[in-house]
Order: C-alpha cells, then sequence, then structure tokens
C-alpha cells in the first residue's frame, strides 16, 4: 500500500490519515471496499454521536433564480464546526435540496433522497458530514418561499 493511496482516500473520504490506513489494511490494498469501510463506519460514528446536544447554530439562506428561496436552521455542537468547510458545504446543499424538493417537514426532508445523488437520503448525507467533523448536526427547521 503506497503512501498516496492513503492521501487520495483521505480527499475522496475526507477520513483521517490513520482511519485511512486501516481501512486500506482491511481492504487488503481495495480501494473501493476501503472507501465502502470508511463510509460504514463513519455512519457508526454518527449514531454514536446522535445523542449530543447540538447547541451551536446558524442560518443558512438560498435564493434559487430570485423565485424560490429558503431559510434553514441548522446546528452542530460547536462554533468551530460552524465555520468548518464540510459544515459549510452540507448546509448549503441541504438548502437547495429544500428549494429543489420542497419538504413539508424535517422528518419528510430527512426521508428524501437527496436531490444531486439519490442514492443516498438526506439523513445519509448529514451523518456523512457528521463522521468528517465529529460531532453531532441536526437540522432544526427551515422555511421555504416561492413565487
Amino acid at each position: 500500500m503506497a503512501n498516496n493511496d492513503i492521501v487520495k482516500l483521505r480527499e475522496v473520504t475526507g477520513a483521517g490519515v490513520m482511519e485511512c490506513k486501516k481501512a486500506l489494511d482491511d481492504a487488503n490494498g481495495d480501494f473501493d471496499k476501503a472507501i465502502a469501510l470508511i463510509n460504514e463506519r463513519g455512519l457508526v460514528k454518527a449514531e454514536k454521536k446522535a445523542g449530543r446536544t447540538a447547541g451551536a447554530g446558524m442560518l443558512k439562506a438560498y435564493v434559487h433564480n430570485n423565485r424560490v428561496g429558503v431559510l434553514l436552521q441548522i446546528h452542530a455542537e460547536t462554533d468551530f464546526v460552524l465555520r468548518s468547510e464540510p459544515f459549510q458545504a452540507l448546509a448549503h446543499d441541504v438548502a437547495i435540496h429544500i428549494a429543489a424538493m420542497n419538504p413539508e417537514t424535517v422528518e419528510a426532508l430527512l426521508a428524501q433522497p437527496f436531490v444531486k445523488n439519490e442514492s443516498i437520503t438526506v439523513v445519509d448525507l448529514i451523518k456523512g458530514t457528521t463522521a468528517k467533523v465529529g460531532e453531532n448536526i441536526k437540522v432544526e427547521k427551515f422555511c421555504r418561499y416561492e413565487i
């Protein structure tokens, strides 16, 4: 196993160096299997963090073609994570999803197939980011306007 495989796996998954090395070792160097292992382990980590309080919050605004607007309230555990690139990208993607799919409730939103990748749900997207940033993430509420 080459170090560039570890670097490439880290870029693809956002997982830590040691986690990438362990996944590649466990997958006997099979890159695709290592990605699957990291994703599986990430979801386990996300479920362990689900009970923790997500006390730091932010509002994300998104307007699509000056016709659809979304205001999303989303929380993490710390301000540090709120400012991180993975969290900011998640908030943006969830706001885009709300604009496109018009869910009625937070529960309905979480169950919907993600608009940019229908092979995962919105809750899977959130769990993936939780695994990357190491904190519980919660969509608190949102509103959507359309002209």
